[in-house]
């Protein structure tokens, strides 16, 4: 293979790996979208949907160990296929959490009401979308800028998750003076359900800072983000 063929693979690889970002992303905020919404239907085609991104991601994963042992390659072209090794399995783990979020999704029960999915769930996306941006064009400093937006939305997932906490004790305490109804079991389910909803958003933000982290250390071997 010529050299002018190798760089054309790599070039293809970056380019495969955004093209999986933004169908993943795509999934992950139809996934919201149902969850806040109760779309049933659209939520039972996003689990069955996942499949397809597990397949993307192994071609990828396939791509990277051949052009690893095929060419040897070093310096900068290591960097770009590690990075993208490394981000495709993030994107790969995006797409389960998004899964996880339509499997969830109930028409007639929902999801806590101190949970404002829209709110979070977007902006954990943009910044996937930051991250994936930044990785495709050499960005360092939306790269850096992807860490910042991580503490304001670990900040807001934590505030969201002690409202839920303090329902939820409120509710135990109702639930140990009067007799148990329908209504305590329904509460209950939206505790839980909103527990594990943001937590599964707060996995989306950390693995915008993976994709962010490996994107800093492709451009400059900077490895700030990594630790």
């Amino acid at each position: 293979m010529s050299r002018e063929q190798y760089q054309d693979r790599l070039s293809e690889l970056r380019t495969e790996v955004v093209l999986l970002a933004e169908l993943v992303l795509e999934r992950y905020e139809e996934a919201v979208e149902a969850a806040e919404t109760g779309d049933l239907r659209r939520a039972d085609q996003i689990v069955r949907q996942d499949a397809e991104i597990n397949r993307w991601y192994l071609e990828l994963e396939g791509e990277c160990i051949d052009l690893i042992a095929r060419h040897q390659p070093v310096a900068s072209d290591l960097r770009l296929i590690t990075a993208s090794f490394k981000i495709i399995t993030d994107l790969e783990r995006i797409g389960d959490l998004a899964t996880n979020l339509a499997g969830r999704t109930e028409y007639d029960v929902g999801i806590h009401p101190a949970v404002d999915i829209r709110s979070l769930g977007m902006t954990a996306g943009e910044m996937v979308e930051t991250a994936v941006a930044a990785y495709e064009s050499d960005d360092t400093a939306a790269c850096r800028s992807v860490a910042a937006d991580d503490d304001a939305l670990d900040s807001e997932c934590e505030a969201t998750t002690q409202a839920i906490i303090r329902d939820l004790i409120t509710e135990h305490t109702a639930t140990h003076s009067s007799t148990p109804t329908a209504n305590h079991t329904v509460a209950h389910d939206k505790t839980t359900r909103g527990l594990l909803t943001v937590r599964d958003i707060e996995r989306v933000g950390d693995h915008a800072v993976n994709i962010a982290a490996r994107t800093l250390y492709m451009i400059d071997s900077d490895d700030a983000l990594l630790y």
